[in-house]
């Protein structure tokens, strides 16, 4: 599908922020809160940031074929239970969106997916990766339109960081074994067989590794397709995306690649020690809230930072109303 062109924040209510922060005589260094505050003004185009009033958070959950290679700390049934915690109201997502002040929605129509092993298959057809690509956009067109404010996309999946791996490998002509990471916390033993993994996909679409869309049917899934399709379209609608893990943040790359100025409309709420995740993020120049090394999944890490980015408006407003007591 194509996205409409993506618009780009405007800056100047931004950089207004940061300059009138800096040039307060109240007292209050904010720091990189001073920071998020204009990022918030830039993409509320308001001369002062305000807390975000309905944040959401959408989990996706889906299946991996080539979990079987047993490339992951946990067994292949481990996506499916955590799905059924998540719709039962518990979990990792639940509670940090219940902190944050977010609703959250949970997606489990992939979850029982057919999905190819990508060492030796494609993963899924372009039509069923189109499908999921144009599902994604329309649920975001979906909760925007209910007064979402902010989308905050998470996912769960067996398997997902060696497909975060083998895309970012192939799209930044990285080798594999400077792709992946421990993932789930996996031994040595089980590493090399997620190099093996991530090296056979790579070579699989190493002649149209340019093509977007082709690679990503080839190495991802239906889960990963429709948090593109999320990413992408909320930026067309000029609605600002926190990315917490590696499968959400490489989904993000890709949208910047099929929507280009959707990383305008994005903020990293934290960072991993997995190298697609920080390879990402850096270039998408994206800085990361927190650094909490989560690797929960469930947009957990991004929930997280979701309270300084309230605390980071809530303080700029303060100082910028004239409501800040003054200090030495």
């Amino acid at each position: 599908m194509q996205f409409p062109p993506v618009e780009a924040p405007k800056q100047s209510h931004g950089h207004a922020v940061a300059d009138a922060l800096a040039g307060s005589t109240r007292g209050l260094a904010l720091g990189r809160l001073g920071s998020l505050a204009a990022w918030i003004a830039s993409v509320q185009g308001a001369d002062v940031p305000a807390p975000f009033a309905r944040p959401r958070a959408i989990v996706v959950a889906g299946n991996h074929g080539i979990a079987a290679r047993g490339l992951s700390a946990w067994t292949a049934e481990a996506g499916s239970a955590q799905a059924e915690q998540l719709r039962s109201g518990a979990g990792p997502a639940h509670a940090a969106a219940r902190l944050a002040g977010s609703s959250l929605r949970f997606i489990g129509d992939y979850l029982d997916t057919p999905t190819g092993a990508i060492d030796i298959e494609p993963a899924v057809s372009a039509q069923v990766w189109e499908a999921a690509l144009a599902a994604g956009a329309e649920v975001a067109d979906n909760e925007i339109d209910s007064g979402a404010d902010i989308l905050v996309p998470g996912d769960i999946g067996v398997g997902n960081t060696t497909i975060a791996a083998a895309v970012y490998g192939t799209f930044t002509r990285t080798e594999p074994v400077k792709a992946i990471g421990r993932g789930s916390g996996i031994n040595d033993k089980v590493w090399k067989v997620k190099i093996a993994a991530v090296r056979d996909a790579m070579f699989r679409v190493r002649d149209f590794r340019d093509d977007t869309e082709r690679v990503c049917a080839e190495l991802t899934g239906p889960d990963f397709a429709f948090l593109v399709g999320l990413t992408a379209q909320a930026a067309t609608r000029r609605t600002p995306v926190l990315v917490g893990e590696v499968y959400p943040t490489v989904a993000a790359y890709v949208a910047e690649r099929l929507a280009p100025g959707t990383k305008g409309w994005l903020l990293a709420g934290q960072t991993t020690a997995e190298p697609a995740h920080t390879g990402c993020l850096e270039a998408l120049d994206l800085k990361p809230v927190l650094a909490l090394d989560m690797k929960t999944g469930q947009g957990a890490g991004a929930l997280a930072a979701l309270p300084q980015l309230n605390l980071a408006a809530e303080l700029a407003g303060e100082v910028l109303a004239g409501g800040a007591s003054s200090s030495d």
